[in-house]
């Protein structure tokens, strides 16, 4: 919310999001989860991400249930096209990749944290291919020859970016203005803000901006104005300590700093330019406004959580009931109505006369506190209630509906010696692989017997060429030697404008390894090392 101009922010600049804002309807208390995954499942179901099984942004609890019905899956059902360009973060091998949950599209990386912006590995409807330039500008590019395209039928496109989220690239272009700038307004957490970073992910935002900017002008271009809804909004707070308006907390909190984001629509002719709604308001709302305002009949299999908001768009307030919006993650809970919070600690915050919450005020409200305690407690043991204590969904594998499956470091498990090269699994990759007794599994399940090509990504010191690796699941067995050494220096560094927490990243060497046969069945599919002749 506080990365833009219209929010009040005088350290950035951010025109084109900005002009969005004025010829179209800003939602002022508009509320998403405090982090990414979670989000963007509850935009595509209009429910709580709890609900559709999403209850962590990695090691499979990212995935979206696939009794869930999405967005794209109704649009699609409609006759539009429909396209997916970025960061997915809500499942990666078939049926849970965008591909399977209703986009005819897909171009981006499924995993929800990327380790290289500039000309990084990417996938195009699950085939591996090799981005283009800076990620966000990539992205644009793909969505933009998406509308060109489809310019004559209707079209739905999601664009989902994934900066400013850490590593902090940001092209020369954009970085050059902030480098040496004086900033004019900060964090209220005193001594928390890393200025540097701060710059970095302001940066980045004009980068967003200027692609924003991209997107509307090729809607104007092509006279699509007229009949596109345009939506813009984030998938949670800042990722980092910095000027937010003074609200409490950042990503990852359920207070109003971790959940707030801007929500711009604009439909011209349709919508008041400029109009401010007032009124509470989620993102699971916006897949059943977007159906109400395409007239689309809604058959969904699970109740949904959201409301249309086509009344507050059109000014009908006497249709509008007051909604009370639930923010959750891991367990911690918050409780918002129009004019109160109900923190995770069960204080109560006057959000009118104190937005900042620096006042609990439940000893001068024992009523609305209770009522609110008492709605948190029933929507906590109703909703956990659907999730099962452990997830027992394994990794597809070989759905016949697609020709690739990925199997990732991500989602592997490490034995013996080996480590990951990050604790953080998203875009790791693993290490230190000393003896035949490491090997590296994944809990798969094969959805069909066949036979499956094998192409293996590796890296390899000149030194240690000569090992044979075996992969094998049940009794199909695949095995290879490691014949032509490939071992670049990690990457990532020259183009980060601060130290990252996460993996660096490696150029990995695809190997055909050959075919091998598998069966249908759940089990493990494991990698290991029948030979090591060197010290690797």
């Amino acid at each position: 919310w506080g990365d833009l101009r219209i929010s009040g922010n005088t350290n950035i600049s951010t025109p084109n999001i900005d002009q969005l804002a004025n010829e179209g309807v800003i939602f002022d208390r508009f509320y998403v989860s405090p982090v990414c995954s979670p989000t963007r499942a509850e935009l595509l179901t209009g429910r709580y991400h709890v609900r559709g099984g999403v209850y962590s942004t990695g090691g499979g609890g990212e995935r979206l249930d696939l009794d869930e019905i999405t967005l794209a899956d109704v649009f699609k059902d409609a006759g539009y096209k429909t396209a997916a360009f970025g960061k997915w973060h809500n499942g990666m091998q078939y049926p849970y990749h965008p591909n399977a949950r209703g986009f005819d599209e897909y171009y981006g990386f499924c995993s929800g944290h990327w380790g290289n912006y500039f000309d990084p590995m990417l996938e195009h409807n699950g085939k591996l291919v090799k981005g283009e330039g800076f990620i966000i500008d990539d992205f644009t590019n793909k969505a933009l020859e998406f509308i060109e395209k489809n310019k004559e039928d209707p079209f739905l496109v999601y664009l989902p970016y994934n900066t400013p989220h850490s590593p902090m690239q940001v092209p020369d272009e954009w970085w050059k203005k902030y480098e040496n700038k004086e900033l004019t307004k900060f964090s209220s957490g005193q001594g928390k803000e890393d200025v540097q970073f701060t710059k970095v992910a302001l940066a980045m935002c004009e980068n967003i901006d200027w692609n924003v900017g991209r997107v509307t002008s090729k809607l104007t271009e092509l006279g699509l104005d007229d009949n596109t809804i345009v939506i813009y909004f984030s998938d949670n707070g800042p990722n980092s300590w910095r000027w937010n308006d003074g609200m409490k907390g950042k990503k990852g909190s359920t207070d109003e700093g971790g959940v707030r984001s801007p929500l711009i629509m604009k439909w011209k002719g349709q919508f008041d330019a400029g109009k401010k709604i007032t009124q509470i308001a989620s993102v699971r709302d916006l897949l059943p406004t977007l159906t109400d305002l395409s007239d689309l009949q809604l058959r969904l299999k699970n109740k949904l959580d959201g409301v249309s908001l086509k009344s507050l768009l059109y000014d009908v307030d006497s249709e509008w009931q007051d909604q009370i919006i639930i923010n959750n993650w891991k367990k911690k809970t918050s409780v918002r109505t129009q004019q109160f919070l109900l923190d995770n600690e069960n204080k109560l915050f006057d959000m009118v006369k104190d937005p900042n919450q620096t006042n609990d005020v439940s000893g001068d409200n024992p009523e609305e506190t209770k009522r609110l305690i008492q709605t948190k407690n029933e929507w906590q043991q109703q909703v956990y209630s659907e999730l099962p204590e452990n997830d027992m969904r394994t990794f597809p594998l070989g759905h016949p509906d697609t020709e690739y499956t990925q199997i990732p470091a991500r989602d592997g498990v490490a034995h013996g010696n080996i480590k990951r090269s990050n604790r953080w699994p998203n875009c790791s990759f693993f290490t230190n692989w000393l003896s035949t007794e490491d090997r590296i599994t994944w809990e798969v399940e094969v959805l069909e017997d066949g036979q499956f090509e094998v192409e293996l990504y590796y890296t390899c010191a000149e030194k240690n060429v000569g090992s044979i690796v075996e992969l094998s699941f049940g009794d199909g067995k695949l095995q290879k030697q490691i014949s032509v050494a490939h071992n670049p220096p990690l990457t990532g560094m020259e183009n980060d404008k601060i130290d990252r927490q996460e993996s660096y990243v490696k150029d990995f060497k695809p190997l055909n390894m050959g075919l091998i046969e598998l069966k249908k069945g759940k089990g493990l599919l494991t990698l290991k090392a029948l030979e090591i002749p060197g010290s690797e």
